[in-house]
């Protein structure tokens, strides 16, 4: 005889319905995942070998390199790099790249050297060793997502840094044309726009040519005083 229970039949549909939400969850992951190329960078031993092993099950293509190289495989998505103290003094230019790839560390102890070494690599996750296959997926997934995020917002961040560049080059553009010309502001904004219509070009360029032509004028000034005395 069934046991009966006064929510029916949904504590036994509620496992099937939550195991047919993850598929759909990961799916999107697990596809970027097989379309990545992945290096693995890590000496040729049992954890070398298991990591490669792990990626490869995934559907990852996969290269094995070591010792680590200045120089990265055309196309690196992301590398696997095994942090060991013999390798330490090493620079790797490809890392600090406006385009680096993901980078995870793998790590075998932990110590106040190896930590200060992950910090100055800009690791986006760190793997532990001995390597295991429980939480590899989840180290990348979360690493990738943290390193499109960190890229975004750097874009973000030059933009905007370029966007207040040019509106100081504006202001002090501005600033030259009242004092030279005798206007108001607006006016001198006309002035700037006007030229940028006719030549085909931007506010922001304008600015800055009125910018450089009143710094060379002012050397040209300061050259004749002194000349002149």
């Amino acid at each position: 005889m069934a046991n009966s229970s006064s929510y029916g039949d949904e504590p036994a549909n509620k496992p099937l319905r939550a195991r047919n939400r993850f598929p759909h969850a990961t799916s999107p992951q697990l596809k970027e995942l097989r379309q990545l190329t992945m290096v693995v960078m890590h000496p040729d031993d049992s954890d070398g070998r298991l990591l490669t092993q792990q990626l490869q099950r995934i559907g990852c293509s996969v290269q094995t390199i070591w010792p680590p190289t200045q120089n990265l495989p055309s196309g690196t998505d992301l590398v696997f790099l095994a942090v060991q103290p013999d390798l330490l003094h090493l620079r790797l230019d490809w890392v600090c790249e406006e385009d680096a790839p993901t980078v995870i560390a793998v790590v075998n102890y932990e110590n106040p050297t190896i930590v200060s070494a992950v910090l100055d690599l800009n690791i986006q996750a760190i793997l532990p060793a001995p390597i295991r296959s429980f939480g590899l997926l989840s180290t990348v997934v979360l690493a990738r997502k943290y390193h499109k995020e960190l890229r975004q917002q750097r874009r973000l961040i030059s933009k905007l840094q370029t966007k207040l560049m040019g509106q100081r080059h504006v202001a002090q553009a501005k600033t030259i044309l009242m004092r030279t010309h005798q206007v108001s502001e607006d006016q001198a904004y006309d002035l700037i726009r006007e030229q940028a219509m006719n030549k085909r070009s931007t506010i922001e360029d304008i600015s800055i040519a009125i910018v450089n032509a009143s710094e060379v004028l002012s050397l040209g000034q300061k050259g004749s005083s002194l000349l002149g005395n």
